[in-house]
């Protein structure tokens, strides 16, 4: 009995462990938030002047105007913001994972943990250099002050959202268990590498919502909340496969809307 007693503590203080792992990650979600509505992370040029960086392509004119240092401030400030949007609904699998590693010590419990979600925010920072190298050839505020481009990008969001890829990568963001079961890998760099791969589903699940929302300004704080809304809606409520169709439909029938409305001279 007594070694069934002491069974049962373990037991408990793991699942209270767990709970602490899911609760840090919120924490640092969080934090992110927080230095994105302070603007703790400056881009260059901006010390003190009243730059609205909210506004479309300022951030990426900004950064590509400033050199390597420039490049480097916007991939910390994009990581940042990665972490605030995609750490919340990423915490269904991050418990589950904890939990599969009961058998081992704590330091190497948590020391997993971080290695998987620092493959995991390497991946999603790296994407970052994508609307800088954009940004060199095609200005992003030229994308979005053009009517035709704006509503080009609503609807490659619409047909991206109902297409049969935007389904597949969704499924595994949906199902945490299936993941493990297939993408498992032993020790710390293997914790590492099962980020990354879970980081290019994730990836292939949003990218057209991160590409709308760099067009239409990648630091406006409202269409951030609004698209970190429906990314963790679509990636852990049973009916978020409905509101991804729903969110590609609705952007195809206003791509369509603002294209038509060029052509009429309206827009």
């Amino acid at each position: 009995m007594p070694g069934a007693s002491w069974s049962v503590v373990v037991g408990w203080r793991r699942v209270r462990e767990t709970h602490l792992v899911a609760l840090v990650v919120y924490v640092i979600a969080l934090l992110a938030w927080l230095s994105m509505l302070r603007q703790w992370l400056p881009m260059p040029g901006s010390g003190g002047m009243t730059m609205d960086m909210a506004a479309p392509g300022v951030p990426e004119t900004m950064a590509t105007g400033a050199g390597p240092v420039g490049w480097g401030l916007y991939l910390l400030m994009w990581g940042v913001m990665m972490i605030a949007m995609m750490y919340p609904s990423t915490v269904p699998l991050i418990r589950l994972y904890h939990g599969t590693l009961a058998g081992l010590s704590r330091g190497e419990r948590l020391l997993r943990v971080g290695a998987f979600l620092g493959g995991y925010t390497l991946l999603w920072t790296t994407v970052g250099l994508v609307p800088l190298a954009v940004n060199v050839v095609v200005p992003v505020s030229a994308v979005a002050g053009s009517t035709a481009a704006f509503g080009g990008t609503l609807l490659l969001l619409g047909a991206y959202q109902l297409s049969p890829y935007k389904d597949r990568c969704l499924d595994h963001c949906r199902t945490p268990l299936g993941f493990l079961m297939t993408h498992s890998r032993p020790g710390v760099r293997g914790a590492g590498r099962m980020g990354l791969d879970h980081g290019v589903f994730c990836l292939g699940c949003c990218w057209a919502l991160f590409a709308f929302m760099v067009v239409v300004g990648t630091m406006n704080l409202v269409w951030m909340a609004l698209i970190t809304l429906v990314l963790s809606v679509e990636r852990t409520v049973a009916w978020g496969d409905r509101l991804a169709r729903a969110v590609g439909v609705v952007a195809g029938i206003a791509g369509f809307g603002v294209l038509f409305a060029a052509t009429l001279g309206v827009a």
